[in-house]
């Protein structure tokens, strides 16, 4: 079970374990705004809400939570599983420039390829192939990107994911 992260301006910041936001909240660090009905955690003190939506009272650092680690799932979703060469449906990734020429895998140099064109491709450069890309490759935007585990959202966050878009 996970838990949405919102700043004092309803702005979605993070997603994290029900436990991470029931600390937050035992420590007086968040209030609970959405909270799992019929599933209560049990302690020897009583019993607590399970945590669905907090709300930061006070500041608490999210580690990572304004940058988004390159993932093979990432790029795809990203490039919404079109190759970036032909347009048909991506299963791959690719490396504009090549790792074994030094390319790096970041958002700019890796795009989501077909099969096909992945092997074509090979070990060479759009220009070398006579190639254009579909799109731009860069790092994904947007309140999905920025809040790490959002696309697989519970029914409950989408109220305060609607605000932040």
């Amino acid at each position: 079970m996970r838990t949405l992260v919102l700043n004092a301006g309803y702005e979605p910041l993070a997603v994290v374990s029900f436990k991470r936001a029931l600390v937050l909240v035992m420590n007086e660090k968040a209030t609970v705004v959405e909270r799992v009905d019929g599933d209560p955690v049990w302690a020897a003190a009583g019993t607590y809400d399970r945590p669905a939506v907090i709300i930061l009272t006070r500041y608490v650092r999210v580690p990572g939570a304004r940058r988004v680690p390159v993932t093979r799932r990432g790029v795809l979703r990203r490039d919404a599983h079109r190759c970036a060469y032909c347009g048909k449906a991506a299963s791959t990734i690719d490396h504009v420039l090549p790792r074994s020429r030094g390319g790096k895998d970041t958002w700019e140099n890796l795009v989501a390829c077909c099969l096909r064109c992945n092997n074509v491709k090979g070990d060479r450069t759009p220009q070398e192939m006579m190639w254009e890309l579909r799109l731009i490759p860069g790092p994904p935007r947007g309140s999905s990107w920025t809040v790490r585990g959002v696309d697989k959202s519970d029914p409950r966050w989408e109220p305060y994911l609607a605000l932040a878009a």
